[in-house]
């Protein structure tokens, strides 16, 4: 009997960048990290690159790279901001892909995506056909090889969507058990059998045939063993997760195929340390011979398909109704919010689909005076989705159009080009999963299809926004303060929008706050490029003015303004600019002289009179810039403030601190805005303490102390952040430097520190360098140390302290 395994992962976030500026703002929510993209990694993607097999005794014995071992798949738009953000993680990825072919005699591990996770059969042939492309150049791009198979977002598939795979060469896909209609034994005279209600046998492979004579190979993954990794704890224990798995299996002599598939999140960030449990059920499984781990590739080498199958028609595996979670109220949900109705997915999706098709014919007839073929041209636009290297753009428009397109219309083609990409993002199934129109999944879409409208008019068509408006108007919210889809439109999505004008208004803020020798002529800010021509700073007090001249170019569409600008900080958060069109040096230094004559002379009035009149509709404020450096200059803005109520609640905690400590002694409780001030105080120590290298130990403890003495809480998920990074920072130094006794002192004492505290440490990184070092030169050193080398026995003695510290073992 052959036996075989494979555990697939489906790694997936829903785009999470501003359309406008192709980056991942700071999203509070996350805390302590500074996305969702950044805490999922942290917890998920990045453990599982470097998962841990453990002693009996918790300690790390082996590390090993799961995605060598498993099935998976990555968004194309998740892998773009791994490499962007967290290249290491990134890396390991594509690494484990190579390995995997070593393993599995030339078949890697990774499967291709559709690009954006569309929904499939609700989408038009034309976006289907972009999809796959897309996600076969993006696999390429990244793996270096062509993909064997591809994901489907939801699993949602039909005969159309399966036809077209196998048109571009993709040879199988993952299903559920659900979407199996009839099978039968390939032969003339066999009879199909009704598997319907997830009656299909999983652990065979089956062949599918296409309406054009295609065919397709289809592997159902086994439901209920899925279903208790996602739902039911199954994550808890490695080993028996592998002997559920091998409980898969049938007592039948032919080969069998035992798969699973889940979210890949499941292994470390919907189940804590789930990525540890899969590591352990693997290595259990190869280590006792139990089964033979695969992937697909490899098992239908061997084991080509003997059976066919047909399928239910707009089928998925998150929807009991097919598809309907993706356009309709079927009563699918989270499960989160009873009694909230989802009637909004319908004219969500209505409205979407109207725009989709208001814009096609302006694509093909603006598109259609630049290239031969506009479609070929969008399905080729990948290539510059993944370099937008100036020089490689524009070989690729000269190489669609034929021939040398001037600047306008490079800017033209680029224009319409991008329209095509966000109104194909606006289709991005996780803006229809949830619960609410007004949730950040949902937000997000209407974002691109605002950005699409936006493109649109910039390649000159009309403004399709009111109309998109009322009928989005149409989908209600499960919130009154939201009422309906024009309304959550209206919130989120015109006060996120960008234009060269705010890009300069974000930057001219920007340099109040930037030392004079940090301002340089050229800066980036997101997806667009700033030069500065001119720039003058002016200061009366606590009265700034910023004036000046820039070039402001989107780095996606090449379009550019050159911009005056005048900004005037009258204090705390107080700040008022205005960015208009440059016209002539004339009139540039007409303005310069009406704005520094009155503020030069302490006019305050006069200064913003003027500048109302030389900026008119074209005033901007805090309000406009972008969130995160938003944030910073808040931060910065507030200092003085904070030292001053620093400064006040340190006093009144001095100054009453006998008293109150007298009225604990007598039983008394400490009046709530002592313990409150002492709760700011303390914390603001502890952390200043914390961040001083080496740490004040004398200090420290009179902290703790005081932590126990006035019972105060404590940010423990912030401490172990910080914690965290410095070990790690640490640990890199031993990198460079691996017999420096003094870093290893310092590592066991903050971790000792750490643990005193209480404090969540994420020692993965640190645990991931220590053991590479250890595989280096522990046992070098141990040998040596057993000859009788001094220096040797000490740097051992103190690695092993520091590896029992980090949960590693060496022997």
């Amino acid at each position: 009997m052959q036996r075989s395994i494979c555990v697939h992962g489906h790694f997936y976030q829903p785009p999470r960048e501003n359309p406008w500026l192709e980056a991942v703002e700071l999203q509070d929510t996350a805390h302590p990290y500074h996305d969702w993209n950044e805490r999922v990694t942290a917890e998920c993607y990045g453990p599982n690159s470097a998962s841990r097999v453990l002693n009996p005794d918790g300690r790390i014995v082996d590390i090993m790279n799961n995605y060598s071992r498993i099935s998976f798949n990555f968004g194309p738009t998740l892998l773009a901001w791994l490499e962007r953000s967290q290249p290491e993680i990134y890396a390991a990825i594509i690494e484990a892909d190579q390995r995997s072919r070593e393993i599995h005699g030339g078949h890697g591990s990774a499967l291709a995506q559709v690009y954006n996770h569309m929904i499939m059969p609700l989408a038009t042939t034309r976006d289907r056909l972009t999809q796959i492309r897309w996600g076969i150049r993006d696999f390429t791009h990244r793996f270096g090889r062509q993909p064997e198979g591809m994901w489907l977002a939801e699993t949602a598939a039909d005969l159309e969507t399966l036809d077209l795979l196998a048109q571009e060469g993709i040879l199988f896909t993952i299903l559920a058990p659900r979407q199996a209609c009839q099978v039968r034994r390939i032969g003339p005279d066999e009879v199909f059998a009704d598997v319907s209600g997830e009656h299909i046998d999983p652990r065979r492979p089956y062949l599918c045939r296409l309406p054009s004579g295609r065919s397709i190979t289809l592997l159902f993954y086994d439901g209920p063993i899925s279903r208790q990794i996602a739902f039911e704890g199954l994550l808890h224990n490695g080993e028996a997760l592998a002997e559920r798995l091998l409980e898969g299996f049938s007592e039948a002599a032919e080969p069998q195929l035992v798969h699973i598939a889940t979210d890949g999140e499941s292994y470390g960030h919907h189940h804590h340390r789930g990525e540890m449990a899969l590591t352990y059920c693997l290595h259990h499984l190869e280590a006792n011979q139990l089964a033979t781990l695969t992937v697909y590739g490899q098992y239908l080498e061997q084991h080509p398909p003997e059976w066919e199958v047909t399928i239910h028609e707009r089928s998925s595996w998150s929807c009991d109704h097919g598809v309907e979670r993706w356009r309709g109220d079927c009563g699918c949900n989270s499960g989160g919010h009873p009694g909230w109705h989802q009637r909004w997915r319908e004219p969500l999706r209505r409205a979407l689909d109207w725009l989709r098709d208001e814009l096609t014919p302006l694509y093909e007839k603006a598109a259609g005076r630049l290239f031969p073929d506009p479609w070929a041209t969008r399905d080729a636009y990948i290539e510059v989705v993944l370099d937008r290297a100036p020089q490689r753009v524009l070989e690729f428009l000269t190489r669609q159009a034929g021939r040398d397109l001037d600047q306008d219309e490079q800017v033209q083609a680029l224009h319409l080009l991008e329209m095509q990409r966000h109104a194909m993002l606006m289709y991005t199934s996780c803006g229809w999963f949830l619960d609410e129109l007004s949730g950040i999944e949902t937000t997000q879409i209407l974002q691109y299809a605002g950005r699409a409208l936006q493109l649109a008019r910039h390649a000159g068509g009309p403004d399709l926004e009111p109309e998109l408006g009322r009928r989005l108007a149409d989908a209600p919210s499960n919130l009154p303060e939201f009422a309906n889809g024009q309304v959550v439109y209206d919130r989120f999505v015109k006060p996120a929008r960008v234009g060269l004008r705010r890009v300069g208004a974000h930057f001219a803020i920007s340099s109040l706050f930037r030392d004079h020798e940090e301002q340089e002529s050229e800066d980036s800010i997101y997806a667009f490029s700033v030069r500065t021509l001119h720039a003058e700073r002016l200061e009366a007090g606590k009265l700034r003015l910023a004036l000046g001249r820039i070039e402001v170019q989107s780095l996606l569409t090449w379009d550019r303004a050159d911009l005056a600008f005048a900004v005037l900080h009258t204090g705390d958060q107080n700040l008022t600019g205005g960015v208009r069109p440059f016209q002539d040096d004339e009139a540039f230094g007409r303005m310069l002289e009406q704005l520094k004559q009155p503020f030069n002379q302490g006019e305050l009035a006069e200064t913003i009179r003027v500048m109302d009149r030389q900026f008119q509709t074209d005033r901007y404020s805090l309000w406009h810039m972008f969130r995160d450096q938003q944030r910073a200059i808040l931060e910065h803005i507030f200092q003085a403030v904070e030292q001053r109520i620093e400064a006040f609640y340190r006093q009144v905690y001095q100054d009453h601190y006998h008293l109150v400590q007298a009225m604990m002694q007598m039983s008394t409780r400490p009046p709530v805005i002592f313990s409150a001030t002492a709760e700011f105080v303390i914390n603001r120590d502890l952390i200043g303490c914390l961040g001083t290298y080496p740490v004040d130990e004398e200090r420290l403890e009179h902290l703790l102390a005081e932590i126990d003495k006035w019972e105060i809480k404590v940010d423990r998920e912030l401490l172990g952040l910080l914690g965290s990074r410095q070990i790690d920072q640490l640990v890199r130094q031993l990198v460079d430097s691996p017999l420096d006794g003094a870093v290893l002192d310092e590592i066991e004492r903050l971790v000792q520190i750490y643990s005193r505290l209480d404090a969540p440490l994420n020692l993965w990184r640190s645990q991931n360098v220590l053991y590479g070092i250890g595989l280096e030169q522990f046992f070098l050193r141990s040998r040596m140390a057993e000859r009788g080398d001094p220096s040797s026995r000490r740097w051992v003695s103190r690695f092993k302290r520091v590896a029992t510290l980090l949960e590693v073992r060496f022997d």
